[in-house]
């Protein structure tokens, strides 16, 4: 059994108080590390408010989903849900797992609360709004109406900034520890870079697109004053069946969930690895050392990183992610050859490192007593 749940049963004070806080997550953590898909050992309690916020923006992004066939209207030929739904599965995907790198840290522990708190509170209000002018049939971003309804919406946005530097602080107090084994580290500290610069590029979605005032029709078929929007070299309503990426230009919002999301992408290597090493010997021998683990995150993060900075740079030449050129093409080509060849080395050298089984014994045969 692990050690940390022998001392807390062995402590009469802390088994009470260990048993209401891990009731739940400490149960699915010790069947994850049965199955060899836990990251890490222990119930501890994650981020309380990261942790409700995430469920409840998983339900708005079923329920936003439920509603799309049911409702017909749309804003642009998109369904006015459509954002909710967006939204609330990118909020839900990423709260859940801050709460989780948050309940493993180990120092200024309560200042990375307090800032988790904080990005909550920001991300609550933000999808908030999202929801209930999708509800109204109007839209939420760039939207200049003057409307006290509106107001409301763009004084929510105003603290996205606030969000940002909030996760970029917990990003910068984790370099400083280490949480969990060589390969968890790897992966957080990787994972919250390509998340800060995830929610960085959502700042220039604005600046890079180029298009200035204007008007569209809202769900009711009223005239909504805009300015600016997602498309970079063409105007936003050419987009991507659910995603809503631009076909007939560029788009920053494709790096903004390529980076936002890479945490969640390491998270899943991670649990692929280990429970890769628990199948076989042969396997055991090349992932079962961290360090091999914590490589390959590594190799494989720099490929990401490499991927998301050619999204960059496609959409600032106004260039569809559907549509790429020679020379996206060859980007995304040196992302991935680069990642693969340090995974190819890693792996070679942990296989070379491993001490050959010496040769089982041949047993005599047994002297007959004919």
């Amino acid at each position: 059994m692990d050690k940390t749940l022998e001392a807390a049963q062995a402590s009469p004070a802390a088994g009470p108080r260990h048993a209401d806080e891990n009731s739940a997550i400490g149960r699915v953590t010790e069947r994850a590390a049965a199955s060899g898909l836990a990251l890490t050992t222990g119930g501890r309690r994650w981020h309380r408010p990261l942790l409700v916020l995430g469920i409840a923006c998983g339900v708005v992004a079923l329920a936003s989903l439920l509603a799309i066939p049911f409702d017909d209207r749309t804003l642009q030929g998109e369904s006015v849900w459509l954002k909710a739904f967006k939204f609330g599965f990118s909020f839900f995907t990423y709260c859940l797992s801050l709460a989780w790198l948050l309940s493993h840290m180990t120092k200024l522990r309560r200042t990375g609360w307090a800032f988790g708190t904080l990005f909550a509170v920001i991300s609550a209000a933000e999808v908030g709004v999202i929801v209930a002018a999708a509800a109204a049939g109007t839209y939420s971003h760039f939207n200049a109406s003057e409307d006290p309804f509106n107001q409301v919406v763009q004084l929510a946005f105003q603290f996205v900034p606030v969000m940002f530097l909030a996760n970029l602080v917990i990003a910068v107090i984790v370099l400083f520890q280490r949480i969990g084994d060589k390969a968890v580290t790897a992966l957080v500290r990787w994972g919250l870079l390509l998340s800060s610069l995830g929610m960085f590029a959502a700042f220039f979605i604005v600046t890079v697109g180029g298009q200035g005032e204007r008007t569209a029709l809202d769900a009711d078929g009223n005239e909504v004053p805009l300015n600016a929007g997602h498309g970079v070299g063409d105007l936003d309503g050419n987009g991507m069946f659910l995603t809503g990426w631009s076909t007939t230009g560029g788009d920053m919002r494709v790096s903004h969930f390529i980076g936002l999301h890479g945490i969640q992408v390491l998270i899943g290597l991670a649990m692929l690895l280990v429970f890769l090493s628990r199948r076989s010997a042969a396997i055991r021998g090349r992932l079962g050392d961290e360090r091999v683990r914590a490589a390959i995150i590594r190799w494989f993060s720099l490929g990401y990183l490499g991927i998301f900075a050619t999204t960059v740079v496609q959409a600032v030449r106004g260039q569809s992610f559907i549509a790429p050129d020679a020379a996206t093409l060859a980007g995304f080509a040196a992302s991935i050859l680069v990642a693969a060849a340090g995974i190819a080395l890693t792996v070679g050298k942990a296989r070379k490192a491993v001490p050959a089984e010496p040769a089982a014994a041949v047993e005599a045969p047994a002297p007959s007593h004919r």
